[in-house]
C-alpha cells in the first residue's frame, strides 16, 4: 500500500518533467512500469505539441530504448523501454534532443511490485454485488461538483445526471456488504468521464489512467482495493477496450487516421454480433458490426491499429498491478476486433495466470455465448482465450419460469432445457449467472412485484452452478415502477444525508423490505460457508405439477434445492430422488435451521422454494 501511495505523489506532484524551450510533453503514459514483470517491453506513449521532431534517448545500462515510432500526427512518440530481468526499481531519464541540442527530460519512474498483493481472481465460491458509484452513496459531498468538467450540477432529480455517489460513500459500506454475504464487489466503470451529459453511468471514458475526480482519486480506488481485500472481500473492475468518449484527448487529437474506426466519422454499428458465428455472414456485415460505433458520443476503438492494441493491454496490466484487483468485467465483448481479444485476454493471463475476466455478451442463444469462453472448440477454429461469460440465457429463462403457466414447454421447463444447454460451454462452473444487472429491469420489476419469486430466484441463483452476482438493492426489494436506467439505477436509500429511509441501518423500512434483508443475508451467509455450493456437482429433476428441483453434491455432503410455484402447500412424493437421498430419512432445513423428515412425501407450502443439507 504505501509503495502505491508513494507512487500516486510522485505521479501527481512530483513527475518532473525538464524543458529547456517553449515545448511541452503534456502526457506519459503508462505514467510509470514496475521492474519484474513478463510484460517487460513498455510501449510508452509521449505527447506534447510537434515532440515528434524530438530524438529520444535513455542511458541506463539496464533500461534499453529498443524502438521510437513516430506517427502522422507530430505531437506523438511511442518509445519502447526494454527492462532487463537484472533492473532495479529507479527513475529512469528519458531525454529528448534536438540535432546536438537537449531540448527536454521526462523522469519515467520504474517501481518494485508488490508482491504481498493477492492476485486470486473471483471464483464459484464468490457473490459478486454489483453497485453504480454515482446511484450508491455520497460518502465526500465535496467532490461532487469539479471546477472545469463539463457536466457541471448534481440534481438528484435528474435520472441522467450526476447524483454524487463516490468510492468514500462505498468505502464507508464495506462492513455492510461483506455482513449481506458478499465476498466480490463489480462497480461499474470508475474512470474519467469527463461529458458533457449522462456521465454518470461511466462507460465513456476520457482518461483511462484516471478515476472520475468526482468518485475520487486514484488513491483512493487503491485503498479501497485494499481494504476490501483485508475484509476478504474482491474488487471486480469493469473496463471498455471497445470505446472510448468523445471528449478523450486522444479523440479530438488522434495519432492517426486509423485510431478511430472509420476515421473518426460517427458510422452506428449494426449490432449483428452474430456475424462472429455465423458461416455465411458476409464481409460487409462482420465489418459493420464490429467497426461501427455505438452510440455518437462513443467513438469506437480501432484494436488492429498496432500501437493502439498495446496501449490497451498495457492500460490493463497497469489497473492490475496498480490496484490489486480480482477480476475485469468487459463491457460489449464481442464489438472490439475479436483476434484481439484472444491476444489481450492472453496478456493478462500470462501475468496473471490466476485472474479472472468475465465478458458481456447479451445473447439469448447458449451457441453464441459459449462461442467465447476459453476452451471451446469453434466451427471457424476462433480461439478465444476468455475464463467466463455472462449467462443471459440462464437469466431469461428462469424469469420465464417464474412468470409463466406451467404446461410442456413453459415455466420450469424453460430453466430445465437451458441447463441442458451447459454441455456448450467448456467450463460451466465459471459463468456469471444473476437475475438482472444495471441495463436491465430490477428483478423485482421482471417479476411483477411478486417478493415470493423474488426470494425464489435468489435462492435459484445462490445454489446454481456459476457465480452468483446481485444488483444493489435487490437485498430490500427495490424495483423500478418506469423503465430506463435512470430508475434501473435508482439512488439507494440511505446513501445521502437526509435520506428518510436507510437500506444500511433500517431506519425506515417496509416490514417486507427488512424481511429481504433478512433473508438476502441468511442465504448468502450459509453459502460462504458451503463447499459443496461452490464446487459440488450438480443433477437436476425434470418439472412436473409447478415443482422443480436439482441437487449439489460432494463426497461430504448433499444439498437439495426445491421449488413449488403453486400457490398452494402440496404433498410431494420424493421416491423420484432416491439415487441422490439414498437411505437418509432427515434433512437439515437450510433457511429455517431446523430437522425435517424426508421419508416418503415432503410438504412444500406454496411459492416457495427450500434447500435441504443431507450430511
Amino acid at each position: 500500500m504505501k509503495k502505491q501511495i508513494i507512487y500516486l505523489l510522485i505521479t501527481l506532484f512530483g513527475c518532473k518533467f525538464t524543458f529547456l524551450n517553449a515545448q511541452q510533453i503534456e502526457r506519459v503514459e503508462p505514467p510509470n512500469w514496475w521492474v519484474g514483470m513478463q510484460h517487460n517491453t513498455v510501449q510508452v506513449l509521449v505527447y506534447g505539441e510537434n515532440i515528434s521532431q524530438w530524438e529520444p534517448n535513455v542511458e541506463n545500462s539496464h533500461i534499453q530504448l529498443k524502438k521510437t515510432t513516430r506517427v502522422n500526427n507530430p505531437n506523438y512518440l511511442f518509445l519502447d523501454l526494454l527492462i532487463s530481468e537484472k533492473a532495479d526499481a529507479t527513475t529512469v531519464n528519458i531525454d529528448f534532443y534536438k540535432g546536438k541540442k537537449k531540448v527536454g527530460s521526462h523522469q519515467y519512474p520504474l517501481l518494485e511490485r508488490d508482491m504481498t498483493i493477492p492476485r486470486k481472481g473471483f471464483d464459484s465460491s464468490d457473490v459478486m454485488y454489483l453497485i453504480t458509484p454515482d446511484r450508491f452513496a455520497n460518502g465526500d459531498p465535496s467532490n461532487d461538483v469539479i471546477p472545469g468538467m463539463k457536466e457541471k450540477v448534481v440534481n438528484r432529480q435528474d435520472e441522467q445526471g450526476r447524483h454524487g455517489g463516490d468510492i468514500k460513500g462505498i468505502r464507508d459500506r464495506l462492513d455492510y456488504i461483506y455482513d449481506l454475504g458478499f465476498t466480490a464487489i463489480w462497480l461499474n466503470p470508475i474512470l474519467e468521464n469527463d461529458m458533457y451529459r449522462t456521465s454518470y453511468h461511466g462507460y465513456a471514458a476520457t482518461d483511462f489512467y484516471k478515476v472520475d475526480q468526482r468518485f475520487g482519486t486514484n488513491e483512493d480506488y487503491v485503498q479501497f482495493c485494499q481494504e476490501a481485500q483485508n475484509k476478504g472481500i474482491k474488487i471486480i473492475m469493469d473496463m471498455i477496450l471497445n470505446h472510448s468518449g468523445s471528449e478523450h484527448w486522444f479523440v479530438k487529437d488522434p495519432p492517426t487516421q486509423d485510431w478511430i474506426n472509420h476515421n473518426n466519422t460517427y458510422v452506428q454499428t449494426s449490432h449483428r454480433r452474430t456475424t462472429h458465428q455465423d458461416p455465411y455472414a458476409s464481409e460487409f456485415d462482420k465489418k459493420a458490426f464490429v467497426d461501427g460505433w455505438f452510440v455518437e458520443t462513443m467513438p469506437d476503438l480501432n484494436q488492429k491499429q498496432p500501437l493502439m492494441a498495446n496501449y490497451l493491454i498495457q492500460n490493463t496490466l497497469w489497473w492490475i498491478e496498480y490496484t490489486g484487483i480480482a477480476g475485469i468485467r468487459m463491457d460489449t465483448y464481442p464489438y472490439p476486433d475479436k483476434e484481439f481479444m484472444t491476444v489481450w485476454n492472453d496478456a493478462i493471463l500470462a501475468e496473471y495466470p490466476a485472474f479472472n475476466i468475465v465478458g458481456e455478451e447479451w445473447s439469448l442463444n447458449p451457441a453464441v455465448v459459449s462461442f467465447w469462453q476459453a476452451g471451446k472448440t469453434n466451427s471457424n477454429g476462433y480461439r478465444s482465450s476468455l475464463p467466463s461469460v455472462m449467462d443471459f440465457p440462464l437469466q431469461d429463462a428462469l424469469i420465464s419460469a417464474l412468470v409463466e403457466e406451467e404446461n410442456w414447454n413453459s415455466g420450469w421447463v424453460k430453466v430445465y432445457e437451458m441447463l441442458g444447454n451447459d454441455h456448450l460451454y467448456p467450463d460451466p462452473q465459471n459463468l456469471v449467472i444473476f437475475p438482472d444487472n444495471h441495463d436491465m429491469d430490477r428483478v423485482l420489476t421482471q417479476l411483477n412485484g411478486d417478493i415470493d419469486l423474488l426470494k425464489m430466484a435468489m435462492i435459484y441463483f445462490s445454489t446454481m452452478r456459476g457465480v452468483p452476482q446481485f444488483y444493489y438493492g435487490t437485498e430490500i426489494g427495490m424495483k423500478n415502477d418506469l423503465p430506463g436506467h435512470g430508475q434501473i439505477r435508482a439512488d439507494f436509500p440511505g446513501g445521502w444525508s437526509g435520506d428518510t429511509v436507510n437500506g444500511f441501518s433500517g431506519k425506515g423500512l417496509s416490514p417486507r423490505e427488512k424481511e429481504m434483508k433478512n433473508f438476502t443475508s441468511k442465504l448468502l451467509n450459509w453459502r460462504k460457508k458451503s463447499p459443496v455450493i461452490h464446487s459440488g456437482k450438480l443433477i437436476q429433476f425434470a418439472p412436473e405439477n409447478g415443482i422443480y428441483s436439482y441437487f449439489r453434491y460432494n463426497e461430504e455432503e448433499t444439498v437439495m434445492v426445491i421449488f413449488n410455484k403453486n400457490k398452494e402447500t402440496v404433498q410431494h412424493d420424493l421416491s423420484k430422488y432416491a439415487e441422490r437421498i439414498g437411505s437418509f430419512t432427515q434433512a437439515i432445513n437450510v433457511l429455517e435451521n431446523e430437522t425435517v423428515s424426508v421419508h416418503g412425501k415432503l410438504t412444500l407450502v406454496g411459492k416457495s422454494a427450500m434447500i435441504f443439507s443431507f450430511k
